[in-house]
């Protein structure tokens, strides 16, 4: 196969939908501050945004946009500790989160629960709060992680001194869930043979839902399906591709394998299907049953569960079926050892499937572009498409 062919400029996002990714402030959470809104960040989507919505809080997943180094955070973690958690709490000793009202951590991996011990000893946060997540998805596991959100409302209610009914939650639970059907909508166009929204455009709008009032999300979301909806792509793409990993909150990622003609039609990421591929059940009595039956067993799992592999690998053959995938790029940040074990199980898998498999250790923060285009490009001559 000759030289890259890139796809058509494709059409641009509202900027209520780019601001997001590229600041770890944007203008929707100034005016948020400005009417005197709290904000509370939370390291991991399996904190639930609805019990913070319900709250009368602004929900921010944590990231750190723009970090160029690790030099603070590095005083507390060493060089085997993934970049993410590195430049968060770089970010942090900076002040780059001083808007924070507070701060949701968890169990989720070791380099994020170390993140936890040191924010906890050296940096002024007015509220903070760690929540146990269990490891298994079973009715006891379901059980066990109801109280512990039972225990979060608690703590948020005697902090900002106010209270979170049950029809406060069931509220937050239907605009939630509403953003993730509309965010559905846009995975259901990328089936298209000629897709009107790209991958990486696609990465930011669902990384700009972690960071707006889910009202504002809903607003936005809602236009742009129906301005791009009828619309078909410029071209049909070289190869349709579908990305798996951990956290990957920067579009222009997937823009590098789109600018040599590939096109991301599906995923499965934290920041990604795996938070808007199901919904929270809205027909119980419960609403914090819902949720923790919702986190832990409804939706797509990721790594840190540890006996749902063969559930995590139906996903993804299915994804490939359903938007048609000529091949799969696994990335994972390095040193992350949850996806390390998870790559390992999934190319031999993967392989006997027929499924083309490309895997990519990362950074955080882009770099070492000239090395991903090149083994981007001859990953896509391989599927000869």
């Amino acid at each position: 196969m000759g030289e890259a062919m890139p796809q058509d400029e494709p059409r641009e996002l509202p900027e209520g939908l780019t601001e997001p990714f590229k600041v770890v402030v944007n203008s929707a959470m100034r005016n948020w501050k400005e009417a005197g809104g709290k904000i509370v960040g939370y390291f991991c989507s399996y904190v639930p945004a609805e019990l913070l919505t319900a709250a009368g809080l602004l929900p921010f997943r944590m990231r750190a946009p723009g970090s160029s180094e690790t030099t603070l955070g590095d005083v507390f973690f060493s060089s085997y500790n993934c970049t993410f958690s590195r430049h968060c709490l770089d970010f942090a000793f900076r002040g780059e989160y001083g808007f924070l009202d507070g701060l949701i951590s968890m169990n989720n991996c070791d380099h994020l629960r170390r993140v936890h011990d040191v924010w906890k000893r050296k940096i002024a946060t007015p509220f903070l709060h760690f929540l146990a997540v269990p490891h298994k998805s079973g009715q006891a596991q379901v059980d066990w992680y109801r109280e512990e959100l039972a225990i979060l409302r608690g703590n948020l209610e005697r902090h900002f001194a106010m209270k979170v009914s049950d029809d406060d939650l069931w509220g937050a639970i239907r605009r939630h869930n509403q953003a993730r059907g509309l965010q559905r909508q846009l995975y259901e166009l990328r089936k298209k043979e000629r897709p009107p929204i790209t991958g990486s455009q696609v990465l930011a709008t669902v990384v700009a839902g972690t960071a707006l009032p889910v009202d504002d999300f809903n607003q936005l979301l809602g236009k742009l399906i129906e301005g791009i909806g009828p619309l078909e792509g410029d071209s049909a793409p070289r190869a349709r591709l579908m990305v798996v990993g951990g956290i990957l909150d920067d579009p222009a990622y997937l823009k590098v394998m789109e600018d040599l003609g590939g096109l991301v039609v599906a995923d499965s990421l934290c920041f990604g299907s795996r938070i808007i591929w199901s919904t929270v059940d809205e027909a119980g009595s419960d609403p914090l049953e819902a949720l923790a039956r919702y986190y832990l067993v409804d939706r797509p799992q990721c790594p840190r569960m540890a006996e749902d592999y063969e559930a995590r690998l139906g996903f993804i053959r299915s994804m490939v079926e359903e938007f048609r995938v000529d091949g799969v790029v696994c990335e994972r940040l390095q040193f992350c050892e949850l996806w390390g074990g998870e790559d390992f199980r999934l190319a031999p898998d993967l392989k006997e499937a027929g499924i083309p498999l490309l895997l990519l250790d990362r950074e955080y923060r882009l770099t070492g572009v000239g090395q991903l285009r090149t083994r981007v490009q001859a990953f896509l001559e391989t599927l000869g498409r």
